[in-house]
């Protein structure tokens, strides 16, 4: 006997003019904004590897969790992909949403707290046109965030010059979107298609692994997603070397660094045990130390987004200024 399913047909959907949101474009910083002071030295030098690689045609690849977009920071992620500097961006399934809802009526994020209580939460009607897109998508033979950067772009959607997805398919950057099912507020809704959202989701998983097997001299930048982007890189990695020797290339000498809240100490180049709390922040020992330990080199970044990606910004920009 099949377990009994809910019954999406019975939820009521909500139009998003009906939500407070907790972010609107008065929050995307522009290109000139003020950058917060923040010193680390481990910056300056993340900053030349990034300009190493660009000069160099290599790979470039950043991995973002969705505060990125909710710190404001969506015009600087647009600029260093126009400029060719950032050569691929993986998103978790909360950017997508974010960098969708901003892009259409330039506002996005709800309180869980307040919408939870009333099950509201994630159920808002527009929302869902982000599932009519990944099912199209789908059948076009596309990756999720090739699908939905279309369709921002196609469609021009008001806010779309903010828009990161619409940015890559409009540059032919490959932006890439990691999902897992019931992660995000789409999979919520009745017209949600779980054939289609696996289906895109495992392609840009492809799509990625494809751009890993040429990281070699390469940069990996993991900002604030703690698990997507270390468990999806390493799946790509394991991949990509397994045929690179085939090819009689190896994939070992690239620059790795992660930026996030949580202080490390001083020694985050080193395996904590098990015994240590660290050792089960993925970041931390796949990013930073299995991964680079046949060649490569790590760096970790602790600060809020707003001021590291603001000042490695800065620097990357400042030193292909000199050139």
């Amino acid at each position: 006997m099949p377990y009994p399913l809910f019954d999406r047909s019975r939820l009521r959907l909500k139009p998003l003019a009906e939500r407070v949101h907790d972010m609107t474009l008065a929050e995307v910083l522009p290109l000139d904004a003020p950058v917060p002071s923040f010193e680390d030295s481990n910056l300056e030098q993340v900053a030349e590897r990034v300009v190493r690689a660009h000069r160099s045609g290599g790979e470039v690849i950043l991995m973002m969790g969705a505060h990125v977009i909710k710190r404001g920071l969506s015009r600087f992620v647009i600029d260093l992909m126009e400029r060719g500097i950032v050569t691929h961006i993986g998103m978790n399934g909360a950017g997508p949403i974010h960098d969708f809802e901003l892009a259409l009526i330039g506002a996005t994020t709800e309180s869980v707290a307040r919408y939870i209580r009333e099950g509201q939460f994630g159920l808002w009607e527009e929302t869902g046109r982000l599932n009519v897109a990944i099912k199209q998508g789908a059948h076009d033979g596309l990756g999720m965030g090739e699908a939905v950067g279309r369709m921002i772009e196609e469609e021009q959607l008001p806010h779309r010059d903010v828009s990161i997805l619409a940015a890559g398919y409009r540059l032919q950057v490959p932006v890439t979107a990691h999902v897992g099912i019931g992660y995000d507020i789409i999979h919520e809704h009745p017209n949600c298609d779980g054939a289609a959202l696996g289906e895109t989701s495992y392609r840009d998983f492809l799509i990625l692994a494809h751009t890993v097997s040429n990281l070699q001299g390469g940069v990996l930048l993991n900002f604030g997603t703690a698990v997507m982007g270390p468990e999806v890189f390493l799946k790509a990695l394991a991949m990509a070397r397994n045929v690179a020797p085939l090819e009689g290339r190896r994939i070992n000498r690239f620059t790795t660094a992660v930026f996030d809240l949580v202080d490390l100490g001083p020694d985050w180049r080193r395996e904590v045990p098990k015994s240590d709390p660290r050792y089960y922040f993925r970041p931390c020992k796949t990013i930073l130390v299995r991964t680079v330990q046949e060649g490569g080199e790590s760096f970790y970044i602790h600060g809020d987004h707003q001021a590291t990606l603001l000042n490695l910004y800065r620097r990357v920009v400042a030193l292909l200024g000199k050139e």
